[in-house]
């Protein structure tokens, strides 16, 4: 029963995290009903994204202890060590890239602003860099809790943050217009447009 709740409130808690965050990201389209003060509940809404984003990974610990019964076993075939070996490699460079894009960003990461500089550092080349970074995060974990289940799932946050990145570039291209929409087409979405991958236009 325990197994099937947690599950429940996984679930539950990244739709409600995406739901959020997808506010939060979209100031410019709701100024209109809401008014300038949208931008300060832009900030509140992505601080609850927040936190439905913890629940997540307090479900994944607990999931350890409380698995679903399914076909998959609850451990990975190979020595812990490897898992969290694969984990290092995955997950040193993902973190480094969220946080240089976290960095880069400045306060605009938890406090969305009406007027604020773009473009600038790592912005130059990729658009989504904390995006592309995070997302991985619960693969990360999945593999250093060592469970075939967990990093299933974890598949789910890929089209989970694509829609994410998705809603924010709509309320870009409503704030900012052409200007937007010509930095889409020099810059990449996840990875510099030299890669050939994630070029929007």
């Amino acid at each position: 029963m325990i197994a099937w709740i947690n599950f429940a409130v996984l679930i539950l808690a990244s739709l409600l995290f995406l739901y959020f965050y997808v506010l939060s990201v979209s100031p410019a389209t709701r100024e209109k009903v809401l008014g300038p003060g949208v931008y300060a509940r832009c900030m509140r809404e992505r601080i609850v994204a927040g936190i439905f984003m913890g629940i997540t990974v307090v479900n994944y610990v607990i999931y350890v202890f409380y698995p679903l019964p399914t076909p998959l076993t609850e451990k990975f075939p190979w020595s812990w060590w490897i898992s969290a070996l694969l984990a290092a490699v995955i997950g040193i460079p993902a973190m480094t890239l969220m946080f240089i894009g976290t960095r880069h960003a400045g306060e605009e990461t938890m406090r969305p602003k009406k007027e604020h500089t773009m473009y600038r550092g790592i912005y130059a080349k990729i658009r989504h860099p904390q995006a592309a970074g995070e997302v991985f995060g619960w693969l990360v974990i999945a593999l250093l809790l060592h469970s075939p289940f967990l990093a299933v799932l974890s598949l789910i946050y890929f089209p989970i943050f694509l829609l994410m990145c998705f809603a924010e570039e709509q309320d870009l291209l409503w704030r900012y217009g052409d200007a937007y929409a010509e930095y889409c087409k020099s810059t990449g979405a996840f990875c510099p447009n030299k890669w050939g991958i994630g070029k929007r236009g």
